[in-house]
């Protein structure tokens, strides 16, 4: 093996584990399982669907910020450690 053979094989190997640790490092975490509707912390425009009194029907529609109407989904014990996050019941899916 030449002196260029063992300088590329060791450049690829060192490329090799960096490449490795970076992905490692950027790892997303696990998907919660158990989500829940939290109203009152939306910000404008960031809501994830229609507003709990009826105003609108669709996601990123909210008007203002931490509207107690406007909710977006959190996983699922984390709404109460937010301050104004309020529970709200999920609804279940219309039936064909």
């Amino acid at each position: 093996m030449t002196n260029t053979d063992k300088l590329l094989a060791s450049t690829f190997t060192a490329i090799l584990g960096v490449a490795t640790t970076v992905s490692l490092a950027h790892a997303v975490p696990n998907q919660p399982e158990a989500w829940e509707k939290c109203a009152g912390i939306a910000q404008a425009g960031k809501n994830d669907c229609g507003a709990l009194d009826g105003k609108h029907g669709c996601a990123g529609q909210a008007s203002e910020n931490n509207s107690p109407n406007e909710w977006v989904y959190v996983p699922k014990g984390t709404c109460e450690k937010i301050v104004g996050g309020v529970v709200k019941k999920v609804k279940p899916a219309k039936k064909a």
